[in-house]
Parts: C-alpha cells; sequence; structure tokens
C-alpha cells in the first residue's frame, strides 16, 4: 500500500494521543496517581498505537484479519470519542460563569458532543447491512429503440470481511438476481485486505443471474492486497470476465454496447492513459472505473456512460444548512449518485460494505438498478 495513505490515520492517531494527553493533565492529580486510571491510560495509548500500526501490511499480516480490523475500528472510534470529549469540555469551559441560561445551554451543547460519537456509532453500526435497491434511470441521446429499458444492476465496494459476512451478502445478491437484469456488474474493492474471504466473495459473485452474463473492473483494494492476477484468473473460471484495460462488445437485438473497465485509477493521477483506444464507434459505449473521479476524462474520450463505486457514499452523510456533508466530499465532486456533462453521465454507488468502521448513516448500503433510457 503507498505510504501516502497512511496519512489520515496517521493524523488521526497524533491528534487523538495529543488531546488524551491534554486531557489526562487536566485531571485533578489524586486520579492522575490512581492505577487504575493510568492503567486506562496507558491501554488507551497501545490501542491507538496498534491501531495505526495494523494499517501497514507488513505488520497486520502478522496476526488474524478480524483481529487487526476490529483493533483498528476500536482505535478510530477512540479517536473520534476523544475529539468529542474535548470539544464537550470546550464548550463547558466557555460557558458564562453568571449567565445560567446560556451557560446551560452551552452545557446541553457539550453533553451533545460528548455523546454523538457513541450514539451515532451504535445507531450506524445497527444499520451498515441494511441493503436497499437503488433504480436509477440513466438518459443516453439517441439511444437506439433495442436498448431503451436495458437493466443493468451493479454490485460494488463489497468489502467481505469482519463487517460483512458472507450470508449477509449473500442476501444482497439474490435482491440483485430479483431484478432480472440484462447485465450484471462488479465494480471492484471485494475485500478490504489480504486475508479476507476472497474465494466466499468471488463466490458469490458468479451466482449473479443476468442475460448478458457478468463482467466487473478492479479497485484500489485488490491493488493494496495484490491479488488483481488472481482474482482476474479466478473470475474468468467462475464465469465472470473483470476487465483490465479490456473492452467487450455486446448485442442486444441490432443495438451494440461496448463495456470497457480500466484497474483503479489513483486519485489526481494521469486518468484513463490509453482507454481512448477501447471506444468502439457506433457502440454504445460504457466504462466500468472504481474510482469516479476519471468522469470528466471519459466523457472527453467518447464514453456516454461511466460507472463507478469507492466513494462508499461517505458512509456517513447529513444535511446541515441545505448542504449534504460527507467525508468524501473532500476527495472527490462525485460522492454519490448519477451526474451528468453535456450527452454523458456517471454513476456512483455508494456500495455494499463498509472500511474503517462499520457505519452507514444517511448512506444505505444498496445494489444499484440502471436503467438505459432515450432522450
Amino acid at each position: 500500500m503507498p505510504y501516502s495513505l497512511h496519512f489520515t490515520p496517521l493524523c488521526l492517531a497524533v491528534v487523538a494521543l495529543g488531546l488524551q494527553y491534554h486531557l489526562a493533565r487536566r485531571l485533578p492529580e489524586c486520579y492522575r496517581r490512581n492505577a487504575l486510571t493510568q492503567l486506562a491510560i496507558g491501554a488507551s495509548t497501545l490501542l491507538l498505537v496498534l491501531g495505526y500500526a495494523f494499517e501497514f501490511p507488513r505488520v497486520n499480516q502478522h496476526f488474524a484479519v478480524s483481529l487487526t480490523t476490529w483493533l483498528q475500528c476500536s482505535a478510530l472510534v477512540e479517536s473520534i470519542c476523544l475529539i468529542g470529549l474535548w470539544l464537550a469540555l470546550a464548550t463547558w469551559r466557555a460557558a458564562p460563569r453568571f449567565q445560567s441560561t446560556r451557560r446551560n445551554f452551552l452545557k446541553a451543547a457539550g453533553a451533545s458532543f460528548c455523546a454523538a460519537p457513541v450514539v451515532g456509532t451504535a445507531f450506524g453500526i445497527l444499520k451498515h447491512n441494511r441493503f436497499q435497491l437503488s433504480e436509477v434511470n440513466i438518459p443516453v441521446p439517441n439511444l437506439p429503440k433495442d436498448l431503451d429499458g436495458l437493466k443493468i444492476v451493479q454490485i460494488t465496494d463489497i468489502h467481505l470481511s469482519p463487517f460483512l459476512s458472507e450470508t449477509e451478502f449473500a442476501r444482497a445478491i439474490d435482491m440483485a438476481n430479483q431484478t432480472r437484469a440484462h447485465l450484471a456488474l462488479v465494480t471492484g474493492d471485494l475485500i478490504s485486505r489480504r486475508g479476507d474471504p476472497l474465494d466466499a466473495c468471488l463466490r458469490q459473485c458468479a451466482r449473479l443471474k443476468a442475460d448478458a452474463g457478468v463482467l466487473g473492473c478492479l479497485g484500489n483494494h485488490e491493488t493494496y492486497a495484490e491479488v488483481e492476477g488472481y482474482v482476474t484468473e479466478q473470475g474468468r473460471r467462475l464465469g465472470i470476465g473483470f476487465l483490465r484495460h479490456q473492452a467487450r462488445m455486446l448485442r442486444f437485438g441490432a443495438a451494440a454496447i461496448n463495456i470497457a473497465g480500466v484497474d483503479y485509477q489513483r486519485i489526481h493521477a494521469r486518468y484513463l492513459k490509453g482507454a481512448e483506444k477501447l471506444v468502439a464507434p457506433g457502440a454504445l459505449n460504457i466504462l466500468l472505473s472504481h474510482n469516479p473521479d476519471v468522469f470528466p476524462v471519459a466523457a472527453a474520450q467518447g464514453y456516454v456512460v461511466t460507472i463507478a463505486g469507492h466513494t462508499h457514499g461517505g458512509q456517513v452523510d447529513f444535511e446541515l444548512l441545505h448542504e449534504h456533508m460527507s467525508v468524501a466530499r473532500f476527495y472527490t465532486p462525485y460522492v454519490r449518485g448519477l451526474y451528468r456533462q453535456g450527452a454523458s453521465s456517471v454513476y456512483v454507488s455508494s456500495g455494499l460494505g463498509t472500511i474503517g468502521v462499520p457505519i452507514r448513516l444517511g448512506v444505505p448500503p444498496e445494489v444499484s438498478l440502471l436503467r438505459l433510457c432515450a432522450t
């Protein structure tokens, strides 16, 4: 895994450790000297350090996947709770001493800051595997009559891991099959890390049923786990065509769809180098790319539809002053849903699985059913 990707968890771990030190210093001396307090602070410090250390494959490969996954999750939740506690204390300190109404209000706000991470995490964990079917019409100018109403079902960002069991994933596959789609797509991130049940994930993906078969592309976690070749070969044996800078021509009546797929395109790199050669004149060109950021380039190259995932919709999304607040917006303008640019469209699925913490708030996990429609 590129070391630049460890920057965010490193920053969070450093901030959490700093806040923990700051909060510990504010304790009365009698509590700081207490053996239980010192043990709790030591255990908290160890958890934060281990949570970051297990980001590195050279470290986590020596431990059970379930252990490293849940330790990282616990460290992340602890970091969020420490930030909430610090905000609560900062709010309480800001309360005016002699204005009881404002003081009570600020105390209540501080308590909310402190409780929100715990309550939100608990609620998000309960909701994180409640799949829904999202149905979206994708407008295509001059769409051939034989393609009007064509149904494409998309599964993406599965992350089969301790956060998502094979039994739960099987429910999503059943939901996808009930759509009776003409084409099924798997657009990357089958697992989260090396050691996750990759074969079980491929086995379930092979259960997808569609008239034109199952195609897909690879995501960033296939790259990090170094399983691109294995997924491609095993997928081929199971009847799943993972397209790695390749295209597949499909015919529906008198019309043709050219499905092109690329490996994960690293954010802010030069996107879709050479992918313009996969465009087929006279056909409807659709691009499968795990990263939705490629959309403007794909549109310029001649892809009328791009189908992507990667963002998880941010996993947590809430509305504030009529604006959607999601961490994914710091990385891409294409967070979730349908976006258009001229005659071209991109659909970004929020996916099925989770990463970091098994939380879904305001962003339900989804199986996506896309219908092509004439404009």
